[in-house]
């Protein structure tokens, strides 16, 4: 395939997935459920750190965070008491149990409270062409709290050469707007063309199989290949592809 056809192969499959229909299948389906900017973003953040493993159960999971959050998700975390965490501790998603989502709460309530939201936190140390440094940092904001040591494992750190899969697909959910009602476009102080994509099994499969990664591994650096790849395909708007590299793994096992 040419640079020219690869192109048009891959923007006829973003046209065919970037549609209201993948969000039934999809964790972008919880924030869905909301309309004020603090609950949608909150909603997202939540589903977005269990979003590995299971596609329904990471749904079902999300679904369960929301019902103990009252449906209320921002106004839970700012006015919560001690005692309204206590029904937080049964919670589990794999290794992300009760007490990662009490830390979760907690650390969300310093993030609104202290540094003005997750938009500001990330928005803050946004580089020209990469949100990378800034998801290292947005790390070392949502853990100046006192927390568990094992909490921190369910953000990803760039900067150590993780992929920061779920990271980079709720920043996505945020910045992106797609005009058709997926992505929400929230976020006005981070341009598209800042996002990496959200590298993953089926994503990096499928950039492999075109040739747009060479890197074995699903790592840190084999994001910064990919985004190279995607930026050259379009600039303004690189993680557009993520539908279509998702799409061609998961729906078509391309």
């Amino acid at each position: 395939m040419t640079k020219t056809e690869l192109k048009e192969f891959l923007d006829a499959k973003v046209e065919q997935y970037n549609r209201p229909d993948f969000i039934t299948s999809d964790p972008i389906q919880i924030p869905h459920q909301f309309s004020k900017k603090e609950d949608i973003e909150i909603a997202g953040f939540l589903s977005a750190t269990i979003a590995w493993g299971n596609r329904k159960s990471i749904i079902n999971n999300a679904n369960k965070m929301m019902v103990l959050l009252e449906h209320s998700p921002h106004d839970f975390i700012i006015n919560h008491q001690e005692s309204d965490l206590e029904k937080l501790e049964p919670f589990v998603h794999r290794t992300f149990n009760g007490l990662d989502f009490i830390t979760f709460i907690k650390s969300l309530q310093h993030i609104y409270t202290v540094h003005n939201g997750l938009e500001a936190v990330f928005a803050k140390h946004a580089e020209k062409d990469s949100l990378q440094k800034a998801i290292h940092l947005f790390k070392q904001s949502f853990f100046e709290i006192e927390h568990l040591q094992r909490t921190q494992k369910h953000v990803s750190d760039p900067l150590k050469n993780s992929a920061a899969k779920r990271i980079n697909m709720f920043l996505r959910w945020m910045v992106r707007n797609d005009n058709t009602g997926v992505d929400f476009g929230l976020w006005k102080s981070i341009s598209p063309s800042q996002l990496s994509c959200p590298l993953d099994v089926h994503s990096g499969n499928v950039a492999r199989k075109l040739g747009l990664l060479k890197r074995k591994q699903n790592d840190g650096k084999a994001l910064a290949e990919l985004d190279i790849a995607l930026r050259k395909l379009d600039k303004n708007d690189p993680v557009k592809y993520d539908f279509a590299l998702f799409g061609l793994g998961v729906f078509e096992s391309f």
